[in-house]
C-alpha cells in the first residue's frame, strides 16, 4: 500500500494498493516542495527523476530506530564479554576455604550485574531519563568505559536532530562522532549504522521549517489497517483496502463540515444560538 500524505495537515492526498511488492515504476505523478520517506531503496531514483528540485528527507524515526538496534546489539556483545569473566565454580556448595568463598562472591556479584544490565538495557538508548534512572545507569556504567561510551554515542545521536541546530552544524557533529566511534574497535560492526549515508539525509529538515522530519503522517494512517488485518480477514484483500482508503479520503473531505454541524448541534442543545462561521 503506497500513500502520499500531507505531513502538516495529516491528510492522505493519494494512494495506490498493489497486488505485488512495489517497485520503482509504481512510484510515478504532483508538484511538491519536499518529500519525507523511510529509508527504502525504492524512492531515491524515482524521486530524483520526477522531482529533482525537491529535497528528500529520510524519516528521523526510522534512522534512530536502526541506530538504537545497533547500540543494543553492541551492548549485547559487551554483556557476553562480561559473562566470560564470571569465574567457573565446581558443582555443589562452595568450599569453606577463603579463596573458594571469594570466587563464589565474585561470581554472584557478576551474575547479578549481568542480570541488571539486561533488565535495564533500555536506559542506554532512552532519550530522556529521570533522576532515578540516571542513578541506575551510572551504577551500571561504573568501571566500564565501553558502556559509558555507548550511552555517550546515543546522547550525541539525539543531539544531531535538535531543531535549534542547522544542517551544517549537525554534519560537523556527525563527522566528529564517526571519528570517535572508530576508536572502539572492540564493538566491531555493531555501530556501522552511524556510517550510513541515510544519516546525512535525515538532517535536511533542520534548514527547512516546512519539511517533515518523520513519515509519521503516513504511519498513523496505515496503522489502523495493519491493526484491522490481525482480526478482520477481509481487510487483507486489495479490494477491501482500496474501499477503506477511499472511505478515509471521503471522511477527511467532509471533516470541516462535520465539525461545523456538531458545533451547531451542541449550541442548539445547550440553548445557545450558535451559527457556524
Amino acid at each position: 500500500m503506497l500513500s502520499i500524505v500531507d505531513n502538516r495537515l495529516f491528510r492522505r492526498l493519494a494512494f495506490r494498493v498493489l497486488e505485488q511488492d512495489p517497485d520503482q515504476d509504481d512510484l510515478r505523478s504532483l508538484v511538491v516542495r519536499g518529500i519525507t520517506t523511510d529509508g527504502s531503496s525504492l524512492y531515491p531514483k524515482v524521486l530524483k527523476e520526477l522531482w529533482p528540485a525537491a529535497p528528500h528527507q529520510i524519516c528521523v524515526f526510522h534512522v534512530v530506530k536502526e541506530i538504537t538496534k545497533a547500540v543494543l546489539h553492541a551492548l549485547a556483545k559487551l554483556r557476553k564479554e562480561l559473562a566470560k569473566q564470571v569465574p567457573k565454580l565446581p558443582r555443589g556448595r562452595p568450599r569453606q576455604d577463603k579463596e573458594s568463598r571469594a570466587k563464589a562472591r565474585q561470581a554472584k556479584r557478576l551474575k547479578e550485574r549481568l542480570a541488571e544490565l539486561f533488565e535495564q538495557r533500555y536506559l542506554f538508548v532512552r532519550r530522556r531519563l529521570t533522576k532515578a534512572q540516571q542513578k541506575v545507569l551510572a551504577r551500571l556504567m561504573r568501571g566500564r568505559p565501553q558502556l559509558r561510551a555507548l550511552r555517550g554515542i546515543m546522547t550525541e545521536v539525539y543531539q544531531l536532530f535538535d531543531r535549534r541546530c542547522r544542517t551544517a552544524t549537525a554534519l560537523k557533529k556527525l563527522s566528529k562522532l564517526r571519528t570517535r566511534v572508530r576508536r572502539f574497535k572492540r564493538l566491531g560492526r555493531a555501530l556501522d549504522k552511524l556510517k550510513s549515508p541515510t544519516l546525512e539525509k535525515a538532517l535536511l529538515f533542520l534548514d527547512d521549517e516546512l519539511l517533515g522530519s518523520t513519515s509519521n503522517a503516513v504511519e498513523r494512517g496505515n496503522r489502523r489497517f495493519r491493526k484491522a488485518q490481525r482480526s478482520v480477514y477481509s481487510v487483507r484483500t486489495a479490494q477491501q483496502i482500496r474501499r477503506r482508503l477511499a472511505l478515509d479520503l471521503h471522511r477527511e473531505q467532509r471533516a470541516a463540515r462535520r465539525a461545523r454541524t456538531l458545533k451547531s448541534l451542541h449550541g442548539a442543545r445547550s440553548g445557545h444560538d450558535s451559527k457556524p462561521p
